[in-house]
Parts: structure tokens; sequence; C-alpha cells
């Protein structure tokens, strides 16, 4: 006999699915959901869809956007001459939350990984490089995050960019190693941003 009816059970198997979230946490999300009034029920559902329908990547940088551009690349008031790259569009908030970096951004969508089976050729760096040909660009932040991979895709980033002709720069290693950027504070990220060197 199963523990909960069809579509429950269907519904905390779905929860599983989501990252961080095991057998009680899925089951508490289920039931939270059970009890809701369907308006509050039919509004998530929407902005999940949502999210599939009206949700794209921007031309320009990759970050995830509702238009053709982001809202970074269409804000006149960014600074063009500095691009900070980093591995996900999630990365991009601890950067913004800092208040000191006005430039634009690149989203690589992820990182070296030879173990994973991830090279260069998967992330998005040829629209980096396509950017850098436009000559605008002065400096290259490379904001990857201090892993092994991070730090590899960096190493490469570098290798492949400081030739071209803009200031390639990594942030300061602020934030320690084997974190993810997502979980820095605004202190560290401001620091490892004002401390960030030659590559």
């Amino acid at each position: 006999m199963a523990d909960f009816a069809e579509p429950l059970a269907r519904l905390i198997q779905e929860c599983k699915r989501l990252p961080g979230i095991g057998q009680k946490s899925a089951q508490r999300i289920a039931f939270h959901l059970l009890r809701v009034p369907r308006e509050e029920a039919e509004a998530l559902a929407q902005a999940v869809l949502d999210i599939k329908d009206k949700l794209g990547i921007c031309v320009q940088c990759q970050n995830i956007s509702d238009g053709e551009l982001c809202a970074y690349c269409r804000d006149p008031n960014r600074d063009a001459a500095q691009i900070c790259v980093v591995e996900e569009p999630h990365n991009i908030l601890p950067v913004e939350t800092t208040r000191t970096f006005h430039g634009l951004y690149h989203v690589l969508h992820g990182a070296i990984s030879p173990l994973r089976g991830i090279g260069p050729e998967q992330l998005r760096i040829k629209g980096l490089v396509e950017r850098l040909h436009k000559g605008d660009v002065q400096e290259v932040i490379i904001a990857t995050n201090p892993t092994v991979e991070g730090e590899a895709t960096a190493v490469y980033l570098s290798r492949l960019l400081k030739p071209l002709g803009p200031r390639v720069t990594r942030i300061a290693m602020g934030i320690p190693v084997g974190s993810d950027l997502e979980f820095a504070d605004e202190v560290t990220m401001s620091r490892s941003l004002e401390n960030r060197r030659d590559m």
C-alpha cells in the first residue's frame, strides 16, 4: 500500500528533483501546497511555466533575459569598457550587491571540468571573444568560482584573452576556496573585486 495518494506522491517526487530538497523537505512543500488556496497553487504553477515560456538568453552577454538584451546590456549607464565574466547567471547577483561594479557581464554557463567532460568548447566563450574584437573593452575581470574548475577556467581565459589586448584580472581570493559566489556576503565580494589581480 502506498504511503500517499498518487497525486501527492508524484508532487513529492517532483519536489525531490529540486537541488537541496530531500524527502522530508519535499513532503513539507507538497503538504504546504495541498493546504494553500487553489489560487496560490495556480500562481506558483504559472510562475514556473512563465520562466520556461518567457525567458531566454541575452544575445550579448548570455545572461537570462526577458528580451533580446538583458537589463544590464540595455542599461546605457553601464561601463562597456569592463566585462565581468562569471560561470552562471546567479553569480551576477553577489557582484551587483557590492554596488562597486558598473560594467557589463558575460556568463559562461559552466566551467572547464575534464572529469565531467566539459571543455572550453562547451562554454559560451566565443561571444566573449567577439565582444573583445569590437575594441571597446579595456578590462576583463574573471570572477569564476574559487574551485579547481573555476581556476582552470580562469587560467584558460587569461591565456586566450590577453593577446586580444584588454587587461585581464582575477577577483582576489577573499572568497573561500571550494565555495560558490552565490554564498559570498557583500563585504567579501566587494573586497574580492577591489583586490583583483592581473593574470
